[in-house]
């Protein structure tokens, strides 16, 4: 990965955010863009960690699974500081430990697993029925009709240009108070170029992974994200790399939240291809 010019696009923002500088063996700092933020959005911190802990493993051994504990919220104003911990290096599998700190305290912690390309049993659940991307409503309407009554924070967040669109294929949450089903159905994509590099896609995926996610978990109980009543943070993060990932078209990200109690809510989430194909499990509690 390598650092952008002047007026760098979202994406090759993205980019060079993930672009983390060694600054000793094992010891990797992490900057974050400044958009007026007050901390650091959660799905930077899971990718950045995972590019650490990519960088002192060997290409051939891709990430099959990481999960993740966010202690304390990121200040955006400041570098984070990875430390890998190399635990294991097998024949087939390798494992790391990422720690993120700041201030002089861990913000995060994050376990990795990485596995050489093996053959072996292959299925997956069946991708649902969804309306196209293609008939949903574009991010620029989106914005125009939801964002007035949003908090302060989401309209900031909604309003920047993104290197992610987002297209759930239903409003319904935004437009009643009436208590759903908890699930979703959200298309994704980038918008801009990935690099050809799979430990880049991997970072980038993991990125995406911490979109909309617990929104489902707010459904049940006749709210949403745009509640300004509500103040949600991701607790855990616990991600499976099933098949390699493309960004050539859109991705649909399926959502669902099992159980809410005790102050938190639990979500879980399948990332597929638009054939179909099974690319990635997701769980978070927030």
């Amino acid at each position: 990965m390598s650092r952008n010019p002047e007026n760098p696009s979202p994406m090759q923002e993205l980019i060079a955010t993930l672009d983390i500088e060694k600054i000793e063996e094992n010891l990797f700092r992490g900057i974050s863009p400044q958009v007026g933020w007050q901390r650091v959005f959660g799905g930077q911190v899971v990718a950045q960690a995972l590019v650490a802990a990519q960088r002192t493993v060997d290409a051939e051994r891709p990430v099959h699974s990481l999960h993740a504990y966010f202690m304390r919220p990121g200040d955006p104003a400041v570098p984070i500081l990875y430390q890998v911990e190399r635990i294991r290096d097998g024949a087939s599998f390798s494992t790391r430990r990422v720690v993120a700190v700041q201030h002089g305290k861990a913000i995060f912690a994050l376990s990795s697993s990485f596995q050489i390309i093996e053959g072996g049993y292959d299925h997956q659940i069946v991708k649902p029925t969804v309306p196209m991307p293609e008939e949903l409503m574009g991010e620029a309407q989106f914005k125009e009709l939801f964002l007035a009554e949003a908090p302060e924070p989401v309209k900031r967040y909604w309003k920047r240009n993104r290197p992610i669109e987002v297209r759930p294929t239903s409003l319904v949450h935004y437009l009643t108070k009436e208590k759903l089903e908890p699930r979703q159905d959200v298309w994704v994509r980038t918008l801009g170029d990935v690099p050809d590099d799979p430990a880049v896609r991997a970072a980038v995926l993991a990125y995406l992974s911490d979109m909309t996610l617990l929104d489902a978990s707010l459904y049940p109980h006749g709210t949403s994200i745009f509640d300004p009543r509500v103040q949600a943070a991701s607790l855990d993060h616990a991600m499976w790399f099933h098949r390699p990932v493309s960004f050539d078209d859109w991705l649909l990200y399926t959502q669902d939240s099992p159980s809410a109690s005790g102050a938190r809510g639990m979500t879980r989430g399948s990332i597929y291809s638009r054939e179909g194909v099974l690319i990635a499990s997701v769980a978070q509690e927030g």
